[in-house]
């Protein structure tokens, strides 16, 4: 028997939705969507941006709202999914968090992917006035929200009592046409990674070597089969930070890393190339990495 054939090779942009002394303190998604975004809206296939409150360098460093930005990003480029990098859930109440979601997969004609993990700048929950409890109480709560909102965008009249998240007749209308894949962003090898391989659409990840990926990945399909669930069915994602390509030397050297990620079961590609002042190295990249890979990692779709 043949072996079923792999998900075609995909990638992502993220924009950034903060501003710091490169961008003039400016946030770079802002101008991105003026001068940038149309060519990536070309030759990606999709779009993501982080949530956070604040800058990194400087708390006054501006970091524009992560659900207004990508709905406005929904409505100015309408090729490419979407989806947060990736939402903490205790930042917005889950039934809010669901009917958002919901509202942005109407607006967005079935494109949007909900990005979302259990958090980790402590700071900025205390600040906000939220909880920001120990990292097993929030991947328990993940869980919770993650069933939240697959119950308000599938049933009319959902309600769910957990150990930490309740509703009650919470009808969220209209239900989305699509469902939202749920991508999930953990890297903890007890409790995050497990829930994961439970229950997320994709499983996102920050890792930098193919070992400390593959062991991830292992303890992913691992808890996938121990669900009931085959582990081919979750998609898988990582982030790449780098600079883009000036030379042919240097698109031959991302186009071999990116062959190697995606030849140990990487799917999805995120790239991060920060604040480029032009679309010249973008299109440089999507002739001569992208373009190659897709012919490569799945002919089908050029027979």
């Amino acid at each position: 028997m043949a072996a079923p054939e792999r998900r075609p090779l995909r990638f992502g942009w993220l924009s950034p939705c903060i501003g710091n002394q490169w961008s003039d303190h400016k946030p770079i998604v802002v101008e991105q969507a003026k001068h940038i975004l149309p060519t990536v809206n070309d030759h990606f296939d999709s779009m993501w941006v982080a949530d956070h409150f604040w800058g990194f360098d400087a708390k006054t460093d501006p970091f524009v709202e992560a659900w207004t930005s990508l709905t406005w990003l929904a409505a100015k480029f309408p090729d490419v999914q979407l989806c947060h990098h990736v939402l903490g859930h205790g930042y917005r109440p889950p039934a809010l968090t669901a009917k958002m979601a919901a509202t942005l997969q109407v607006f967005s004609e079935n494109r949007f992917m909900l990005g979302i993990g259990a958090g980790w700048r402590g700071d900025e929950y205390t600040a906000y006035g939220y909880e920001f409890p120990e990292p097993s109480v929030r991947y328990a709560q993940l869980e919770e929200v993650i069933t939240i909102c697959r119950l308000m965008w599938t049933e009319d009249d959902p309600s769910f009592d957990g150990e930490y998240f309740s509703i009650a007749g919470a009808a969220a209308p209209p239900l989305p046409e699509v469902v939202p894949p749920v991508c999930i962003g953990a890297n903890g090898e007890q409790v995050g990674l497990p829930l994961a391989g439970r229950i997320a659409d994709m499983w996102h990840n920050m890792s930098r070597k193919e070992a400390d990926w593959l062991r991830k990945f292992d303890i992913v399909k691992r808890a996938a089969t121990d669900a009931g669930r085959d582990p081919a069915d979750i998609e898988t994602g990582i982030t790449i930070e780098r600079s883009l390509p000036e030379t042919d030397a240097e698109s031959a050297e991302l186009h071999d890393l990116i062959a190697r990620w995606h030849e140990i079961g990487v799917d999805h590609v995120v790239m991060d190339f920060g604040n480029p002042p032009s679309t010249e190295p973008i299109v440089r990249f999507a002739e001569q990495v992208i373009a190659p890979l897709r012919r490569h990692t799945h002919p089908s779709m050029f027979a």
